[in-house]
């Protein structure tokens, strides 16, 4: 959420960034008022506290004096002075959780360059990369191409788990996992510290990086527990220095991420719902940076600059848009995504689609997660919190196959990709004979090898049975 102090000092701007996002400024009103209850509340309880230490004296010098009268009259006086300051604690406490609700409602303030818009549908358009292949026959979407290669099995993964569930089969297996080593070293190379995290968090740690009210039909709840199931490696990570003072000699942090994820989906009915680009659990390398106020701006080109690299050396063409007002979320001030061009989407007609996307969440994160840095100056300030998907699995995955299909009905693996993929460079047919794949061949063989060599080996013990009896 925002510096409180911030939208005290800065009203007007903050308004201002909720009117651009498309929304009643009076949340800020609403905000500002709240801040006073509760700090009005606060002085009264001071005032209180002051109260208690002046009676507590009082009941001293009446005690000396040997004035008992007085001091009774002073003690009933302090028991309820001391009931009002529990009863002010409690108001003040009751405020404050008040205004921190209200608060979490208000968006990050949005970057100058972010465009008004009121949906996705007004999203711009930043940059294009790479040459749209141009197929001289009828190609294949990926679940045409997965089934036909023996790479994926949905029906049964949908009858064990439920939709939006897969079985990742055969050299669609090694494509999904040199993916993430792909990334993965790319990041190492770009000095990025590499993080395994848990993937379950507490409500205290997911909050600091997502609002739960916003993000309700997404986070899967962990029944009878205080814990939640990460959408993105990037919750542990910003939660990772939650309530830590960092020195400015230790920024910036750049984490890469890596982590299966788990979202529910339920406000996407209606798109994706076939195949595996938009699933509820999937893997990625995550980005995150933890850097100075000051070098926010530089950190999001870099880690974008990372991301569209990665694209880039897989071959896969791509385009940058940037999101806006209307459709950019609560922590975000700025959000650029990478959209890959899928030629299997719109019924074979291609479209792009997101595969990643970048944001600065200048100190939104921070605040809530109570992560400072101590200056050289002795000063204390919030950090910045930065995020970008370096790379997601199956989403990638699906770009590979759509775009690297042959006339064959095979899939050429990128170049960049053969180290990792145990030799295999093309996705090939799998040959069957009269219905049965030649590994089954192969099985049935070794069978009916050892169910020969049984049969010897009884005959030889029945022989000399016959001769003893």
């Amino acid at each position: 959420m925002l510096d409180i102090h911030f939208v005290r000092e800065h009203p007007e701007i903050v308004k201002a960034s909720e009117k651009k996002r498309n929304r009643d400024p009076q949340l800020v009103h609403e905000v500002l008022a709240a801040d006073e209850r509760w700090r009005k509340t606060l002085q009264d309880v001071e005032k209180l506290k002051h109260q208690r230490n002046v009676v507590s004296e009082d009941i001293n010098q009446a005690k000396k004096q040997k004035n008992e009268a007085l001091a009774q009259e002073k003690i009933q006086q302090m028991r309820q002075v001391v009931e009002d300051i529990k009863q002010g604690e409690y108001a003040a406490q009751k405020f404050l959780q008040q205004r921190d609700q209200l608060l979490k409602k208000v968006g990050n303030v949005l970057d100058k360059s972010v465009p008004a818009g009121k949906d996705e549908t007004e999203n711009k358009e930043l940059k294009k990369w790479g040459k749209i292949p141009k197929f001289s026959f009828p190609h294949k979407d990926h679940i045409e191409l997965g089934l036909a290669l023996d790479l994926i099995d949905l029906d049964t993964a949908a009858s064990v788990s439920g939709a939006r569930f897969y079985y990742l089969k055969n050299e669609a297996v090694l494509l999904h996992l040199a993916l993430q080593r792909f990334a993965i070293d790319m990041l190492v190379k770009k000095g990025f510290t590499m993080v395994l995290p848990p993937f379950m968090l507490n409500k205290a740690a997911l909050e600091g990086g997502v609002n739960l009210a916003e993000f309700q039909d997404t986070i899967y709840k962990i029944e009878g527990e205080d814990l939640y199931l990460i959408g993105t490696s990037e919750h542990p990570l910003v939660a990772l220095k939650k309530d830590q003072l960092l020195r400015e000699e230790e920024l910036p942090l750049k984490m890469g991420g890596v982590s299966t994820c788990f979202r529910k989906e339920a406000g996407a009915h209606g798109r994706d719902t076939k195949g595996v680009f938009r699933v509820h659990q999937f893997d990625k390398v995550e980005q995150v940076v933890y850097c100075l106020p000051e070098d926010s701006p530089k950190y999001f080109q870099e880690i974008q600059a990372i991301t569209e690299s990665i694209f880039q050396k897989l071959g896969i063409p791509y385009r940058v848009v940037t999101i806006c007002s209307g459709d950019i979320g609560n922590k975000q001030a700025l959000q650029y995504d990478v959209e890959a061009w899928l030629p299997g989407q719109n019924d074979q007609k291609g479209a792009y689609r997101e595969v990643t996307s970048c944001s600065n969440c200048l100190d939104y994160q921070a605040v809530t997660l109570n992560t400072k840095v101590l200056r050289k100056d002795g000063q204390k300030e919030y950090v910045h919190l930065l995020n970008n998907t370096a790379l997601a699995t199956p989403r990638a995955l699906v770009a590979v196959l759509e775009n690297f299909q042959t006339k064959q009905g095979t899939v050429k693996i990128p170049r960049v990709l053969w180290p990792y993929m145990s030799g295999v460079k093309e996705i090939g047919k799998k040959k069957r004979q009269k219905g049965k794949t030649v590994a089954a061949k192969k099985e049935a063989g070794k069978k009916s090898t050892a169910s020969l060599r049984k049969k010897k080996v009884t005959g030889k013990q029945t022989a000399p049975q016959k001769k003893r009896r």
